[in-house]
């Protein structure tokens, strides 16, 4: 099966999709700091282009893909960000006529869990579902995806000549009975009991137990303040040898290997990090895909 990733950023979904047994031919990215990660990691192409741009579609159905996936910026969808719909929401829009113009036989979409809240959604289905699609959404915790992290995203999935939620069961059916802690993925590997993770408000809690999943990987790692009030719910007090984590071991709570390649500013890397699918979360979307389609041959 034959893959493009568009909006790919730095490039967890395509190697989720690769880890899972799917040739991943070309990625496409805008964004230069995620361009040159993924450039260090991947052997196929990425383009740096502006999928707005007239020609997009055709450069992508020259590559005749099985399986179109991509997560478009969703900044505009974020809790953390300002709840409304802006340019970057009709990045959804442009996904789904991206799919339409190429018409591969599987699409795969992944977004904020919040998503469902906005009017673009809606449109998107509507346009998918026109060109035949049949679609099957989910709101997934990657904690039982074999992810570190209580993240939940909403996955869509479509198939050309399917029907609405074909693919529910088989989504569904390989999903862990209890979340994965961080001890669970890295044993003692980050040498500390308890880490600090900078929360989006201080009503938050910020210090974490490795014998639980992490709180969400966002694109912003600070240290811990000076100031800092310890949060009821904390995991431990501060003076307990509490630590913030290194741009590195976020990347392996997101479930980049070892031997993937951070290459740029700090800033810019955290940002690619957090703004990352896991590739564990990836490529478990892609096993089931992979199943489905095994099962379909069969029948």
């Amino acid at each position: 099966m034959r893959a493009v990733d568009i909006f790919s950023g730095c490039g967890g979904m395509s190697l989720g999709f690769e880890q899972a047994g799917i040739e991943v031919v070309a990625a496409f990215d805008k964004w230069a700091p995620a361009v040159e990660i993924y450039r260090a990691n991947f052997n196929h192409p990425i383009f740096e282009k502006d999928l707005c741009d007239e020609d997009s579609v055709e450069q992508i159905r020259d590559m005749a893909p099985d399986l179109i996936m991509g997560g478009p910026p969703c900044q505009d969808y974020s809790i953390a960000g300002k709840r409304k719909q802006g340019e970057r929401a009709n990045l959804t829009l442009r996904f789904a006529n991206i799919v339409v113009g190429v018409r591969p036989l599987w699409v795969v979409f992944e977004n904020v869990y919040n998503i469902e809240r906005f009017g673009t959604l809606p449109k998107m289905k509507e346009a998918l579902r026109k060109a035949g699609y049949g679609l099957s959404c989910s709101v997934l915790d990657a904690s039982l995806c074999g992810v570190p992290q209580a993240r939940k995203r909403f996955i869509l999935v479509g198939r050309l000549g399917a029907e609405d939620g074909f693919f529910d069961e088989t989504l569904r059916s390989g999903l862990a009975e209890r979340q994965m802690t961080v001890r669970d993925y890295l044993g003692d590997k980050l040498g500390t009991q308890y880490y600090y993770m900078h929360p989006r408000s201080y009503a938050r809690r910020a210090v974490f137990s490795i014998d639980e999943p992490s709180a969400t990987i966002r694109g912003v790692n600070r240290p811990i303040p000076s100031n800092y009030k310890e949060h009821h719910a904390d995991a431990a007090s501060i003076e307990d040898g509490v630590r913030a984590l290194t741009t590195k071991e976020r990347s392996y709570l997101q479930t980049f290997p070892d031997e993937f390649q951070l290459p740029g500013s700090k800033t810019n890397v955290e940002l690619a990090i957090g703004n990352a699918v896991p590739p564990a979360l990836a490529k478990y979307i892609a096993s089931r895909v992979i199943a489905f389609e095994n099962k379909a041959t069969e029948e």
